[in-house]
Formats: C-alpha cells, sequence, structure tokens
C-alpha cells in the first residue's frame, strides 16, 4: 500500500460462549443436531415465554474481563436490538447496548518481526445469536433452522488500532488462543463459534477517520487477510478515482477472493434499542468475581514469560509453543527432564510438521508427548543421532510403535567407541588421497565430503561430534 494512504482495521469478534444450555432458556447448544429440535417456547418466541438469563455464560464473560484487565461493570443492562430476518423469531434480538458487562480493556499482540503492538478493546457484551437460513436444499425457498437461536455469545469489540491486515490476524489470533485458554469458547471456525466483522476504512495519515465498510462472517485467519487486501485496493481505487466510500456492510467470497456489497449499513438509531422489560439489569458482587479469579488458568503471556526464562526459549520460540493451551501442555511434558531447546525444535519442527501434513491437530496427535521425550532423551544420551531420531519419529508417527524396541530390533544404536569410528576415519580418509591433499590446501569443504563418507559407512550410526573431531586431527596432521 502506498503512503499515502493509511489503513484502519477494527474486529467485531463473535465468541460462543460453551455452556450447556442456550442463554435465556434450557435448549442444549450441541451443534450438528436435526434443525429445529433444539428449541422451546423461549427461542422460538412464542406468545408468554419469558427470558432468564443462564449463569454460566455470565462468568465467562467476567473471566475474559480479568484476562484482559478490563473493566468490569457491576451493572449491566440488557436491552432488544431490533431488526427483521427470516431467522430471527422475536423480531428483535436481546444484546448489550449502552451498559455492557466489560469494559474498556487490551491485548499486546507480538508481531512477525518481533515488535509488540497494543489493541485495545472497547467494549465485550452478551448476547444470543440468531438462526440460520438454509439455502442449499432448496429451490427457490430458504429453509429455517432455529437451533442457533439463543446460543449464548461474547461481542468483542476493539478498538479501531490496527493499521494492517497482519496486525488484525495478530490480533485475532490472540484472541482465539485467550478464549480457548480460558476454556469460554472452543474457537471451532469451521462451525462458527469463532468469527468476526471486520470495518476497514482508508485516511490520510493524521487525518479524522475515514468512512468504513464493514465485512462481515469471516471465519478464517487466511479469509480475514484476504478480505481486507481486497478492501484496501478496492477503497483505495476508489477514493484515487475521485469518488466516495459508501458506508456499507459487504461479504468475503472466498471462491473469487472478492468483497461484494450487502446491504446499506445500519446505525445504532435504525435498531431502535430500549432496556429488555422481562431481564433484570445484571448485578455483578465481589463474592462471584473473586470465584471466577481464582479459577482463571495461567494465561498465554504469563506463560510465555514463563518459558521464556524456564526453558531458556526466544520470544519467538516461546510465543509459537504457548499459542494455544494443549500444545503448550504438550511441550512441557516434552520438555520434562530434557533440555528445552532441543524440545522446543522437536515440537516445532518435526510434531507440527508433521500434524500440519496430516491435517491433525496437536489434541489428537498420535505420538504421546511421553513417547518424544523418550526419543529426545534418546538423542541426549547419545543412543541415537538425530538423524536416525527423525526416522524413528516418521514410523512412530505414521505406525505406532515403542523407541526403544524400534532401536533394538533394528540395531540402530549409535557406534560412541572411540577405536571403532577411528578405523572407519582411516579408512575413509586412505581411500581418498585426491580430497586429503584438496583439503589440506585449503578446501575446508571438503570436511563435509568425509563426515558423509564415514556415516555412510556407518549406517548413520556413528557418533556424529566423535566423527568431526577425528576427522578434524587426521586431515590437518602434517604429510
Amino acid at each position: 500500500m502506498s503512503m499515502d494512504w493509511e489503513v484502519v482495521i477494527g474486529l467485531e469478534v463473535h465468541a460462543q460462549l460453551n455452556t450447556a444450555t442456550k442463554i435465556f432458556c434450557g435448549c442444549p447448544t450441541a451443534f450438528g443436531a436435526e434443525p429445529n429440535s433444539h428449541t422451546c417456547p423461549v427461542c422460538l418466541a412464542m406468545p408468554g415465554a419469558l427470558p432468564v438469563l443462564n449463569g454460566a455464560a455470565v462468568d465467562k464473560a467476567i473471566a475474559l474481563s480479568l484476562a484482559i484487565g478490563a473493566e468490569l461493570n457491576r451493572h449491566s443492562v440488557f436491552a432488544r436490538k431490533n431488526y427483521f430476518y427470516p431467522d430471527l423469531p422475536k423480531g428483535y434480538q436481546i444484546s448489550q447496548y449502552e451498559l455492557p458487562v466489560v469494559g474498556k480493556g487490551q491485548l499486546t499482540v507480538q508481531m512477525a518481526d518481533g515488535s509488540e503492538k497494543v489493541i485495545g478493546v472497547t467494549r465485550a457484551h452478551l448476547e444470543e445469536d440468531a438462526g440460520k437460513s438454509l439455502h442449499e436444499a432448496f429451490v427457490g425457498q430458504t429453509g429455517i433452522d432455529l437451533n442457533r437461536a439463543g446460543t449464548p455469545l461474547l461481542e468483542i469489540v476493539s478498538e479501531p488500532d490496527m493499521r494492517s491486515s497482519a496486525e488484525a490476524v495478530a490480533y485475532l489470533k490472540k484472541l482465539h488462543a485467550l478464549v480457548r485458554y480460558l476454556e469460554i469458547c472452543d474457537g471451532n471456525m469451521q462451525e462458527g463459534s469463532f468469527r468476526c466483522d471486520a470495518n476497514v476504512s482508508l485516511r490520510r495519515p493524521g487525518a479524522p477517520f475515514g468512512t468504513r465498510a464493514e465485512i462481515k462472517n469471516l471465519n478464517s485467519f487466511r479469509f480475514l487477510e484476504k478480505a481486507i487486501e481486497y478492501e484496501i485496493l478496492r477503497q483505495k481505487d476508489i477514493l484515487e478515482g475521485g469518488g466516495s466510500i459508501v458506508q456499507e456492510t459487504r461479504l468475503y467470497d472466498a471462491n473469487r477472493d472478492e468483497t461484494r456489497s450487502m446491504r446499506s449499513k445500519e446505525e445504532a438509531n435504525d435498531y431502535r434499542y430500549f432496556p429488555d422489560p422481562d431481564l433484570l439489569p445484571l448485578v455483578l458482587d465481589e463474592a462471584r468475581i473473586e470465584k471466577v479469579r481464582q479459577s482463571l488458568p495461567e494465561l498465554p503471556d504469563a506463560k510465555r514469560e514463563r518459558f521464556m526464562q524456564a526453558y531458556q526459549l526466544s520470544a519467538y520460540d516461546a510465543g509459537v509453543l504457548t499459542s494455544g493451551r494443549d500444545l503448550a501442555d504438550y511441550y512441557e511434558s516434552v520438555a520434562d527432564g530434557v533440555e528445552g531447546k532441543l524440545a522446543a525444535n522437536w515440537v516445532m519442527g518435526d510434531l507440527l510438521g508433521a500434524l500440519n501434513k496430516a491435517g491433525v491437530e496437536i489434541q489428537d496427535c498420535p505420538v504421546s508427548a511421553e513417547k518424544l521425550r523418550l526419543l529426545v532423551q534418546r538423542i541426549e544420551d547419545k543412543t541415537i543421532s538425530g538423524k536416525i531420531a527423525k526416522e524413528i519419529f516418521e514410523e512412530i508417527f505414521h505406525q505406532g510403535g515403542e523407541i526403544d524396541a524400534i532401536i533394538d530390533s533394528r540395531g540402530l544404536r549409535q557406534i560412541t567407541d572411540a577405536s571403532a569410528i577411528a578405523a572407519m576415519v582411516d579408512e575413509i580418509i586412505a581411500a581418498n588421497p585426491q580430497q586429503v591433499a584438496g583439503f589440506r590446501a585449503g578446501k575446508d569443504k571438503l570436511l563435509g565430503f568425509f563426515v558423509g563418507q564415514v556415516m555412510k559407512s556407518s549406517q548413520g550410526k556413528a557418533n556424529p561430534d566423535q566423527v568431526n573431531t577425528l576427522l578434524l586431527e587426521r586431515l590437518q596432521k602434517p604429510e
């Protein structure tokens, strides 16, 4: 993007709270049930049905507030947000407006270049989700599934503090990790339980904010990045062509990699907010807040700092390993009793690479943390070399098996006997007089040739450190 324009981005994130029942009734929230099977008079908006607030949803909102150091409003109010969609049974959504449960807070995100950025959180409010319109199975008609109607959401609204798609993705990833650490949302973006809307505008540096477009329902980090990048170029072309940006809601089409206009953007007065007369104000007491505080786990930033200190990791490595609670727990189990950096290299390199290739999440990893720790121990105690360890890892990842049994059955124990290695080194040197002369003439890179020959001769089992030491001793001797 040219220096003539500055992008301004704010995100509205909808985190579906993982309560067993809906926010105002006792219907289950389980995903994937038969359409309209998880409904009752309350979520179907039958006359006379009254909402009753789910206390577990309130506690999860408190947990987020404490985790981001936000203002926690002891007195908040539910409001009716009026709009008309086929999948909104009541004709309004119960939400919070002027008095949300969570006020101002902030998140610190780490960027790829090692820098940090503080991004403000404006508010987070409790609300109910709408149902779902279904189009695929119908011709000329729309099906309505109200199973999702009334599912509890926490809408987390950022300040317009982000200045690039990379910052927006970093913020969303940080928030995604946080709600999963707190165990208030499963973070399943494919099922829509964690999704966001992006407000994007352009301005001249230092000028007032420009007119924004809102891109709705982005459910992957990649789509968020691509939608913002497309929107930046679209708005830039309009502005530089002398046009003006229309405030509107847009959808991102991943197949065409473009955003398309959906409707003009509603303002708050369009929704005709007013306090819901069926729900009392939400009043939080200190005992309840303290109970939630005591239940909080170690949070990502604190865990990252501890990993750096306890395992001597770089900020980058610690950031990767604490990006998810399951991954952090796995790493700690692997690193128990072995060198922290070596354990980190194996988890971040071989393990995550294999999981990514197989499309498997860390919680379903076929190699237990205890088994990977044993593999790292066998490298440390010089039972096997790093190269052979990689071969064993591939086998146990894809076929299973026990590490020590594989080592013994295939005769993979590393050769550490100095005399045996010396004999191989002498044999290789004797067989390659031309390369010996070249090395002694200053061609230092030939050392790699000799190392390779010795390792080939030993079928990869010679200790590489001893091979290097003995080769240098022999090759640097005067003729």
